[in-house]
């Protein structure tokens, strides 16, 4: 299922939802299609949030950008 979904980083993955009643309606999705074995986490922050992380690829500082649409994560 990818639902619009980016890989954020292995076995995480964003969605990026215009409002949290849109959010609401992909949270039951995922939880429509859970998988038999694994565990899903569900994590909503806002877009300021987001770009307020830092992220890092070994020392050098890498810039936070979001997919093709701004961001909320799940």
């Amino acid at each position: 299922m990818t639902d619009g979904f980016t890989m954020f980083q292995f076995s995480i993955y964003l969605r990026h939802c215009a409002s949290r009643e849109n959010a609401d309606v992909h949270i039951k999705r995922v939880k429509n299609n859970l998988p038999e074995l694994g565990e899903v986490g569900i994590l909503c922050i806002t877009d300021k949030q987001f770009g307020s992380m830092e992220r890092f690829q070994s020392k050098k500082a890498k810039p936070v950008t979001a997919p093709n649409q701004q961001l909320e994560l799940f």
